[in-house]
Protein backbone atom coordinates (compact mmCIF):
# COMPACT_ATOMS: atom_id res chain seq x y z
CA UNK A 1 0.00 0.00 0.00
CA UNK A 2 2.80 2.40 0.26
CA UNK A 3 1.48 4.50 2.76
CA UNK A 4 -1.67 4.56 1.40
CA UNK A 5 -4.02 2.50 2.96
CA UNK A 6 -6.23 0.86 0.53
CA UNK A 7 -7.90 3.32 -1.51
CA UNK A 8 -10.91 0.64 -0.62
CA UNK A 9 -13.78 0.22 -2.17
CA UNK A 10 -19.75 0.20 -7.43
CA UNK A 11 -22.11 -1.60 -8.15
CA UNK A 12 -23.84 -3.11 -11.43
CA UNK A 13 -26.39 -4.68 -9.83
CA UNK A 14 -27.17 -7.92 -7.61
CA UNK A 15 -25.71 -10.77 -10.39
CA UNK A 16 -24.85 -13.73 -9.74
CA UNK A 17 -21.70 -14.48 -8.09
CA UNK A 18 -19.93 -16.46 -11.47
CA UNK A 19 -20.96 -12.84 -13.84
CA UNK A 20 -18.18 -12.64 -16.63
CA UNK A 21 -15.29 -10.92 -15.61
CA UNK A 22 -15.73 -6.78 -17.26
CA UNK A 23 -18.29 -4.17 -16.47
CA UNK A 24 -17.80 -0.53 -16.82
CA UNK A 25 -19.40 1.97 -15.01
CA UNK A 26 -18.70 6.26 -15.22
CA UNK A 27 -15.19 5.59 -16.61
CA UNK A 28 -14.00 2.77 -14.17
CA UNK A 29 -13.75 -0.97 -15.18
CA UNK A 30 -14.92 -3.03 -13.05
CA UNK A 31 -12.72 -6.54 -12.68
CA UNK A 32 -14.94 -9.10 -10.75
CA UNK A 33 -13.31 -12.23 -9.29
CA UNK A 34 -15.05 -15.43 -10.03
CA UNK A 35 -15.66 -16.73 -6.37
CA UNK A 36 -17.67 -20.31 -5.69
CA UNK A 37 -21.45 -20.18 -3.92
CA UNK A 38 -25.20 16.26 14.06
CA UNK A 39 -23.79 20.19 13.24
CA UNK A 40 -26.51 23.09 12.77
CA UNK A 41 -27.22 23.74 9.46
CA UNK A 42 -25.72 27.11 9.15
CA UNK A 43 -22.47 25.47 10.31
CA UNK A 44 -22.73 22.72 7.20
CA UNK A 45 -20.07 24.32 4.55
CA UNK A 46 -20.20 22.04 1.33
CA UNK A 47 -17.57 21.34 -0.19
CA UNK A 48 -19.58 21.52 -3.27
CA UNK A 49 -19.00 25.07 -3.11
CA UNK A 50 -15.36 24.67 -3.01
CA UNK A 51 -13.32 25.43 -6.12
CA UNK A 52 -11.23 22.04 -7.91
CA UNK A 53 -12.62 19.42 -7.55
CA UNK A 54 -5.56 2.00 0.99
CA UNK A 55 -15.91 -0.67 1.16
CA UNK A 56 -18.97 -1.08 -0.85
CA UNK A 57 -22.27 -2.57 0.53
CA UNK A 58 -25.85 -2.79 -0.33
CA UNK A 59 -27.10 -3.43 2.50
CA UNK A 60 -29.03 -3.75 4.96
CA UNK A 61 -27.37 -4.58 8.66
CA UNK A 62 -27.32 -7.91 9.31
CA UNK A 63 -29.43 -8.23 12.09
CA UNK A 64 -31.44 -4.90 11.65
CA UNK A 65 -35.14 -5.16 10.98
CA UNK A 66 -36.95 -2.30 9.06
CA UNK A 67 -39.11 -1.48 6.14
CA UNK A 68 -38.22 -3.81 2.92
CA UNK A 69 -36.99 -1.86 -0.28
CA UNK A 70 -36.89 -2.74 -3.69
CA UNK A 71 -32.60 -3.57 -4.87
CA UNK A 72 -32.24 -1.00 -7.02
CA UNK A 73 -33.36 1.40 -4.74
CA UNK A 74 -30.76 0.42 -2.01
CA UNK A 75 -27.06 2.54 -2.65
CA UNK A 76 -24.22 0.35 -2.39
CA UNK A 77 -21.38 1.35 0.03
CA UNK A 78 -17.93 2.70 -0.56
CA UNK A 79 -15.74 2.69 2.24
CA UNK A 80 -11.84 4.01 1.48
CA UNK A 81 -8.81 6.00 3.67
CA UNK A 82 -5.67 7.32 3.59
CA UNK A 83 -3.13 7.30 6.13
CA UNK A 84 -2.24 10.57 8.03
CA UNK A 85 1.93 10.41 7.72
CA UNK A 86 3.12 12.87 5.87
CA UNK A 87 1.27 14.76 3.20
CA UNK A 88 -1.35 13.72 1.13
CA UNK A 89 0.55 14.02 -2.41
CA UNK A 90 -0.36 13.50 -5.77
CA UNK A 91 -0.71 9.83 -5.78
CA UNK A 92 -2.94 9.46 -3.08
CA UNK A 93 -5.22 12.55 -5.07
CA UNK A 94 -5.04 10.89 -8.29
CA UNK A 95 -5.55 6.94 -7.68
CA UNK A 96 -7.84 7.15 -5.11
CA UNK A 97 -9.26 10.51 -3.53
CA UNK A 98 -10.26 11.90 -6.78
CA UNK A 99 -12.20 9.14 -8.00
CA UNK A 100 -14.21 9.10 -4.42
CA UNK A 101 -15.41 12.28 -5.88
CA UNK A 102 -17.19 10.44 -8.83
CA UNK A 103 -17.68 7.63 -6.88
CA UNK A 104 -20.06 9.38 -3.53
CA UNK A 105 -22.32 10.86 -6.27
CA UNK A 106 -23.98 7.46 -6.77
CA UNK A 107 -22.71 5.38 -3.56
CA UNK A 108 -23.51 5.19 0.13
CA UNK A 109 -19.69 6.68 0.60
CA UNK A 110 -17.80 6.60 3.90
CA UNK A 111 -14.44 8.30 3.82
CA UNK A 112 -11.87 8.11 6.54
CA UNK A 113 -8.47 8.53 8.00
CA UNK A 114 -6.78 5.39 8.64
CA UNK A 115 -4.80 6.38 12.02
CA UNK A 116 -4.43 2.66 13.34
CA UNK A 117 -2.88 1.86 10.33
CA UNK A 118 -0.22 4.84 10.78
CA UNK A 119 1.52 3.43 13.49
CA UNK A 120 2.10 0.30 12.22
CA UNK A 121 5.85 2.05 11.39
CA UNK A 122 7.79 3.98 13.89
CA UNK A 123 5.66 7.79 13.50
CA UNK A 124 5.72 11.47 15.05
CA UNK A 125 3.35 11.11 17.96
CA UNK A 126 3.84 14.67 18.79
CA UNK A 127 2.51 15.15 14.69
CA UNK A 128 -0.29 12.65 14.47
CA UNK A 129 -3.21 14.26 15.63
CA UNK A 130 -2.10 17.31 13.61
CA UNK A 131 -1.67 14.81 10.19
CA UNK A 132 -4.88 13.40 11.21
CA UNK A 133 -6.74 17.17 11.05
CA UNK A 134 -4.77 18.23 7.98
CA UNK A 135 -5.59 14.51 6.15
CA UNK A 136 -9.67 15.78 7.38
CA UNK A 137 -9.33 18.77 5.82
CA UNK A 138 -7.95 17.85 2.15
CA UNK A 139 -10.60 15.47 1.90
CA UNK A 140 -12.81 17.92 1.93
CA UNK A 141 -10.78 20.72 -0.09
CA UNK A 142 -10.38 18.14 -2.73
CA UNK A 143 -14.53 18.09 -2.96
CA UNK A 144 -15.66 15.37 -0.47
CA UNK A 145 -19.19 16.88 -0.49
CA UNK A 146 -20.15 16.07 3.36
CA UNK A 147 -24.09 16.40 2.64
CA UNK A 148 -23.25 12.80 0.08
CA UNK A 149 -20.82 11.49 2.39
CA UNK A 150 -19.14 10.90 5.80
CA UNK A 151 -16.16 11.68 7.11
CA UNK A 152 -14.17 10.06 10.24
CA UNK A 153 -11.83 9.06 11.82
CA UNK A 154 -10.81 5.36 12.01
CA UNK A 155 -9.91 5.33 16.17
CA UNK A 156 -13.19 6.97 16.46
CA UNK A 157 -14.88 4.11 15.41
CA UNK A 158 -13.84 1.36 17.97
CA UNK A 159 -15.30 -1.48 16.08
CA UNK A 160 -12.42 -1.03 13.57
CA UNK A 161 -9.87 -2.48 16.44
CA UNK A 162 -12.22 -4.99 17.89
CA UNK A 163 -13.24 -6.61 14.85
CA UNK A 164 -9.49 -6.70 13.96
CA UNK A 165 -9.12 -9.19 17.26
CA UNK A 166 -11.55 -11.41 16.42
CA UNK A 167 -10.23 -12.03 12.59
CA UNK A 168 -6.88 -12.14 14.29
CA UNK A 169 -8.08 -14.87 15.63
CA UNK A 170 -9.21 -16.99 13.14
CA UNK A 171 -5.87 -15.71 10.74
CA UNK A 172 -3.37 -18.46 9.56
CA UNK A 173 -0.04 -16.85 10.13
CA UNK A 174 0.70 -18.64 6.72
CA UNK A 175 -1.39 -16.00 5.00
CA UNK A 176 0.10 -12.88 6.74
CA UNK A 177 3.33 -14.70 6.03
CA UNK A 178 3.04 -14.21 1.97
CA UNK A 179 2.36 -10.67 2.03
CA UNK A 180 4.42 -8.92 -0.45
CA UNK A 181 4.48 -5.29 1.08
CA UNK A 182 5.03 -6.87 4.76
CA UNK A 183 8.32 -8.80 3.18
CA UNK A 184 9.49 -5.65 1.90
CA UNK A 185 8.84 -3.42 4.64
CA UNK A 186 10.37 -5.65 7.36
CA UNK A 187 13.56 -6.27 5.63
CA UNK A 188 13.79 -1.87 4.95
CA UNK A 189 13.11 -1.55 8.81
CA UNK A 190 15.23 -4.75 9.89
CA UNK A 191 13.28 -7.56 11.13
CA UNK A 192 14.60 -6.72 14.88
CA UNK A 193 12.81 -3.20 15.03
CA UNK A 194 9.59 -4.45 13.47
CA UNK A 195 6.24 -4.47 15.29
CA UNK A 196 3.80 -6.93 15.13
CA UNK A 197 1.17 -4.33 13.90
CA UNK A 198 3.22 -4.59 9.84
CA UNK A 199 2.58 -7.99 10.14
CA UNK A 200 -1.00 -8.08 10.86
CA UNK A 201 -1.79 -4.91 9.18
CA UNK A 202 -3.79 -6.99 6.32
CA UNK A 203 -6.13 -8.14 8.90
CA UNK A 204 -7.21 -4.48 10.25
CA UNK A 205 -7.50 -3.62 6.76
CA UNK A 206 -9.92 -6.48 6.21
CA UNK A 207 -11.64 -5.63 9.33
CA UNK A 208 -12.14 -1.90 7.76
CA UNK A 209 -13.63 -3.19 4.82
CA UNK A 210 -16.02 -6.47 6.40
CA UNK A 211 -17.47 -4.20 9.02
CA UNK A 212 -18.86 -2.03 6.15
CA UNK A 213 -20.62 -5.30 4.23
CA UNK A 214 -18.45 -4.20 1.14
CA UNK A 215 -19.68 -5.31 -2.20
CA UNK A 216 -16.98 -3.76 -4.05
CA UNK A 217 -13.35 -2.06 -2.92
CA UNK A 218 -11.53 0.14 -4.90
CA UNK A 219 -7.79 -0.58 -4.60
CA UNK A 220 -4.34 0.23 -6.13
CA UNK A 221 -2.22 -2.46 -7.89
CA UNK A 222 -0.44 -2.83 -5.27
CA UNK A 223 -3.28 -3.79 -2.61
CA UNK A 224 -4.74 -6.42 -4.11
CA UNK A 225 -3.03 -9.05 -2.46
CA UNK A 226 -4.66 -7.21 0.74
CA UNK A 227 -8.10 -7.63 -0.74
CA UNK A 228 -7.48 -11.34 -1.80
CA UNK A 229 -6.76 -11.93 2.07
CA UNK A 230 -9.91 -9.77 3.13
CA UNK A 231 -11.96 -12.10 0.61
CA UNK A 232 -10.35 -15.22 1.87
CA UNK A 233 -11.15 -14.40 5.49
CA UNK A 234 -14.81 -13.23 4.77
CA UNK A 235 -15.02 -16.87 3.23
CA UNK A 236 -13.41 -18.50 6.65
CA UNK A 237 -15.11 -16.57 8.77
CA UNK A 238 -18.79 -17.75 6.96
CA UNK A 239 -17.54 -21.59 6.85
CA UNK A 240 -16.86 -21.71 10.02
CA UNK A 241 -19.37 -19.56 12.50
CA UNK A 242 -22.28 -18.87 9.25
CA UNK A 243 -25.39 -20.14 8.11
CA UNK A 244 -26.98 -23.28 10.46
CA UNK A 245 -24.12 -23.05 12.88
CA UNK A 246 -25.08 -19.04 13.27
CA UNK A 247 -28.96 -19.46 13.74
CA UNK A 248 -28.54 -22.20 16.44
CA UNK A 249 -26.90 -19.43 18.92
CA UNK A 250 -30.23 -17.49 17.84
CA UNK A 251 -28.93 -15.42 14.64
CA UNK A 252 -30.46 -15.14 11.29
CA UNK A 253 -27.76 -17.51 9.54
CA UNK A 254 -26.30 -17.21 6.43
CA UNK A 255 -23.19 -15.52 5.65
CA UNK A 256 -21.84 -13.47 8.53
CA UNK A 257 -19.89 -11.28 5.98
CA UNK A 258 -20.25 -10.49 2.37
CA UNK A 259 -17.27 -11.58 -0.01
CA UNK A 260 -15.71 -7.90 -1.74
CA UNK A 261 -15.29 -7.27 -5.15
CA UNK A 262 -12.12 -5.72 -6.00
CA UNK A 263 -12.55 -2.56 -8.26
CA UNK A 264 -9.62 -1.14 -9.65
CA UNK A 265 -9.38 2.82 -12.14
CA UNK A 266 -8.29 1.94 -15.02
CA UNK A 267 -6.04 5.76 -14.98
CA UNK A 268 -4.72 7.35 -12.00
CA UNK A 269 -4.44 4.10 -9.98
CA UNK A 270 -0.59 4.34 -9.82
CA UNK A 271 1.45 7.62 -10.06
CA UNK A 272 4.95 6.86 -9.80
CA UNK A 273 7.85 9.10 -8.67
CA UNK A 274 9.50 12.23 -10.19
CA UNK A 275 12.73 10.71 -9.30
CA UNK A 276 12.09 7.34 -10.74
CA UNK A 277 9.26 6.15 -12.90
CA UNK A 278 9.55 2.15 -11.58
CA UNK A 279 8.64 3.43 -8.32
CA UNK A 280 5.45 4.44 -6.62
CA UNK A 281 4.89 8.29 -5.53
CA UNK A 282 5.02 7.90 -1.64
CA UNK A 283 5.20 9.34 1.48
CA UNK A 284 7.33 7.45 2.92
CA UNK A 285 10.86 7.63 0.28
CA UNK A 286 12.78 9.92 1.71
CA UNK A 287 13.28 12.50 -0.55
CA UNK A 288 10.30 15.05 -0.73
CA UNK A 289 11.83 15.69 -4.39
CA UNK A 290 9.85 12.33 -5.22
CA UNK A 291 6.77 13.94 -5.30
CA UNK A 292 4.32 16.74 -5.48
CA UNK A 293 2.26 17.45 -2.19
CA UNK A 294 -0.57 18.79 -2.21
CA UNK A 295 0.23 21.70 -0.44
CA UNK A 296 3.43 22.64 -2.03
CA UNK A 297 3.33 26.25 -3.23
CA UNK A 298 3.85 27.41 -6.68
CA UNK A 299 7.70 27.93 -6.71
CA UNK A 300 8.56 24.39 -4.86
CA UNK A 301 5.59 22.58 -7.60
CA UNK A 302 7.27 23.96 -10.60
CA UNK A 303 11.25 23.48 -8.96
CA UNK A 304 10.10 19.17 -8.80
CA UNK A 305 8.89 19.30 -11.96
CA UNK A 306 11.90 21.14 -13.41
CA UNK A 307 14.15 18.72 -11.61
CA UNK A 308 12.48 15.45 -12.37
CA UNK A 309 13.97 12.74 -13.96
CA UNK A 310 13.46 12.21 -17.34
CA UNK A 311 15.20 10.35 -20.50
CA UNK A 312 17.34 11.06 -23.02
CA UNK A 313 15.12 9.94 -26.37
CA UNK A 314 13.70 12.29 -28.75
CA UNK A 315 10.03 13.43 -28.25
CA UNK A 316 7.58 11.92 -26.21
CA UNK A 317 5.24 8.83 -26.42
CA UNK A 318 2.40 6.79 -23.86
CA UNK A 319 3.32 2.91 -22.57
CA UNK A 320 6.61 2.37 -23.69
CA UNK A 321 8.05 0.33 -21.86
CA UNK A 322 11.52 1.42 -22.05
CA UNK A 323 10.78 5.40 -21.24
CA UNK A 324 8.75 4.86 -17.56
CA UNK A 325 9.70 8.40 -16.38
CA UNK A 326 7.96 9.93 -19.51
CA UNK A 327 5.02 7.80 -19.48
CA UNK A 328 4.32 9.23 -16.11
CA UNK A 329 4.68 12.47 -16.38
CA UNK A 330 2.27 12.45 -19.58
CA UNK A 331 -0.14 10.32 -17.62
CA UNK A 332 -0.23 13.05 -14.89
CA UNK A 333 -0.59 15.49 -17.50
CA UNK A 334 -3.37 13.95 -18.41
CA UNK A 335 -4.97 13.18 -15.27
CA UNK A 336 -4.59 17.21 -14.79
CA UNK A 337 -5.96 18.20 -17.97
CA UNK A 338 -8.29 16.09 -18.49
CA UNK A 339 -7.03 15.48 -21.94
CA UNK A 340 -6.99 11.92 -23.92
CA UNK A 341 -3.68 10.11 -25.40
CA UNK A 342 -5.52 10.76 -28.44
CA UNK A 343 -5.69 14.75 -27.71
CA UNK A 344 -2.24 14.92 -26.57
CA UNK A 345 -1.16 12.40 -29.08
CA UNK A 346 -2.96 15.12 -31.89
CA UNK A 347 -1.08 18.13 -30.58
CA UNK A 348 2.53 16.66 -30.67
CA UNK A 349 1.34 15.77 -34.25
CA UNK A 350 0.01 18.95 -35.44
CA UNK A 351 1.64 21.67 -33.92
CA UNK A 352 4.39 20.81 -31.30
CA UNK A 353 6.01 18.10 -32.83
CA UNK A 354 8.89 18.76 -31.44
CA UNK A 355 8.17 19.69 -28.14
CA UNK A 356 11.50 18.94 -25.73
CA UNK A 357 11.19 18.45 -22.14
CA UNK A 358 11.81 21.95 -20.93
CA UNK A 359 8.64 22.96 -22.83
CA UNK A 360 6.82 20.14 -21.40
CA UNK A 361 8.25 20.47 -18.37
CA UNK A 362 6.92 24.25 -17.79
CA UNK A 363 3.52 23.27 -19.44
CA UNK A 364 3.07 20.26 -16.77
CA UNK A 365 3.90 22.84 -13.72
CA UNK A 366 1.21 25.52 -15.18
CA UNK A 367 -1.19 22.86 -15.00
CA UNK A 368 -0.42 21.25 -12.17
CA UNK A 369 -0.46 24.86 -9.90
CA UNK A 370 -3.55 25.83 -11.45
CA UNK A 371 -5.00 22.84 -10.77
CA UNK A 372 -3.88 22.41 -7.10
CA UNK A 373 -4.04 26.67 -5.84
CA UNK A 374 -8.20 26.16 -5.37
CA UNK A 375 -7.80 23.17 -2.99
CA UNK A 376 -4.74 24.90 -1.36
CA UNK A 377 -7.23 27.89 -1.19
CA UNK A 378 -10.28 25.50 0.16
CA UNK A 379 -7.63 23.95 3.03
CA UNK A 380 -7.11 26.94 4.52
CA UNK A 381 -10.59 27.75 4.75
CA UNK A 382 -11.23 24.66 6.26
CA UNK A 383 -8.66 23.85 8.45
CA UNK A 384 -8.58 27.79 10.07
CA UNK A 385 -12.39 26.42 11.03
CA UNK A 386 -11.85 24.05 14.07
CA UNK A 387 -15.04 23.84 15.42
CA UNK A 388 -16.63 22.93 11.73
CA UNK A 389 -14.20 20.28 10.97
CA UNK A 390 -15.05 18.86 14.51
CA UNK A 391 -18.20 18.78 14.05
CA UNK A 392 -17.50 16.89 10.43
CA UNK A 393 -15.22 14.30 11.89
CA UNK A 394 -17.64 13.60 14.72
CA UNK A 395 -20.89 13.22 12.78
CA UNK A 396 -19.24 10.82 10.47
CA UNK A 397 -18.07 8.62 13.37
CA UNK A 398 -21.36 8.30 14.66
CA UNK A 399 -23.07 7.37 11.88
CA UNK A 400 -20.13 5.05 10.99
CA UNK A 401 -20.28 3.66 14.07
CA UNK A 402 -23.59 2.79 14.07
CA UNK A 403 -23.20 0.48 10.98
CA UNK A 404 -20.02 -1.07 12.11
CA UNK A 405 -21.50 -2.04 15.61
CA UNK A 406 -24.43 -3.84 13.95
CA UNK A 407 -21.77 -5.97 12.07
CA UNK A 408 -19.27 -6.47 15.17
CA UNK A 409 -22.34 -7.50 17.38
CA UNK A 410 -23.22 -10.16 14.56
CA UNK A 411 -20.03 -11.25 14.64
CA UNK A 412 -19.59 -11.87 18.49
CA UNK A 413 -22.76 -13.42 18.19
CA UNK A 414 -21.60 -16.20 15.48
CA UNK A 415 -18.32 -16.59 17.07
CA UNK A 416 -20.63 -17.84 20.75
CA UNK A 417 -19.46 -14.79 22.99
CA UNK A 418 -22.07 -14.00 25.90
CA UNK A 419 -24.26 -11.34 24.26
CA UNK A 420 -23.91 -7.91 26.16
Amino acid sequence: MGRLVFSHFLTISNSSPHLATSLCYGGFQIRRWKRPSSIPQHRLLSARNGSGFRCCCSASLLQSAGPETSPSSVKKRIVSGVQPTGSIHLGNYLGAIRNWILLQNTYDTFFFIVDLHAITLPYDAQQLSKATRDTAALYLACGVDTSKASVFVQSHVRAHAELMWLLSSVTPVGWLNRMIQFKEKSRKAGDENVGVGLLTYPVLMASDILLYQSDFVPVGEDQKQHLELTRELAERVNHLFGGRKWKKLGGRGGSVFKVPEPLIPPVGARVMSLTDGLSKMSKSAPSDQSRINLLDPKDVIANKIKRCKTDSFPGMEFDNPERPECNNLLSIYQLISGKTKEDFAYRMKMTDRDMNWGTFKSLLADALIDHLQPIQVRYEEIISDSAYLDGILAEGAMKAAGIADATLNNVYQAMGFLQR
